[in-house]
């Protein structure tokens, strides 16, 4: 259970279906990276963009999001960390995966740690973490963890779990990369920023 004062993690899933390989993916690298946080956890949100998908189509033809998609929108820009997970179609993101973030305010991962992962369903299309994702999160001017994580089809057992091996070295190191961050990044309440009158700026600087 996270505490008070635990960082914000949410977790952004492009899968389409139910249940879905994308899901259980970022579900892997949430809990890895809460049990890297020790005792106080992480306060885990997961968005769903399935579940946003007409809000998000919506606010790229209006301008102005529904409810339920401003809500997702605000919880990313108020989270201490992200990570992010999206299937991988024609060696790139989904295109819902990609309409998400083109409607979140351009400067809400400024500085945030972001950890990128995606499956597929043949290991060929692994390089397209770096060719495609890494590159949209850097020009929104986050902090991306080193290590991305890649799930093929054959990576994961019958029943849903990885198999041993690489895929959940890798959940682990990419986890603890991201912890690392979030704990150099202590979670506090954001505060809007107090407005001084321009009469007391000027005065401050003839001071």
């Amino acid at each position: 259970m996270a505490t008070v004062n635990a960082p914000k993690l949410v977790v952004v899933s492009a899968g389409l279906s139910r249940p879905s390989s994308t899901r259980l993916l970022a579900d892997r690298l949430a809990a890895a990276t809460a049990r890297g946080l020790g005792e106080g956890g992480a306060e885990v949100r997961v968005v769903e963009l399935r579940d946003l998908a007409t809000e998000i189509a919506h606010n790229l033809v209006t301008g102005f999001p529904g409810a339920a998609l401003r809500e997702a929108l605000d919880a990313v820009a108020g989270a201490d960390g992200v990570i992010a997970v999206t299937p991988i179609f024609t060696a790139s993101y989904s295109g819902l995966f990609k309409s998400f973030f083109d409607v979140l305010d351009n400067d809400a991962l400024t500085g945030k740690p972001v950890l990128i992962a995606a499956t597929g369903g043949t290991g060929r299309h692994s390089l397209a973490l770096e060719h495609a994702v890494r590159p949209l999160f850097a020009y929104l001017r986050a902090v991306v963890v080193p290590t991305a994580v890649y799930a093929a089809t054959d990576d994961w057992g019958s029943g849903g779990d990885a198999h041993t091996g690489e895929l959940p070295a890798r959940i682990d190191r990419a986890a603890g990369e991201l912890t690392a961050l979030l704990a150099r990044r202590p979670a506090v309440p954001r505060q809007a920023e107090a407005v001084v009158p321009f009469a007391e700026q000027l005065a401050a600087l003839r001071g």
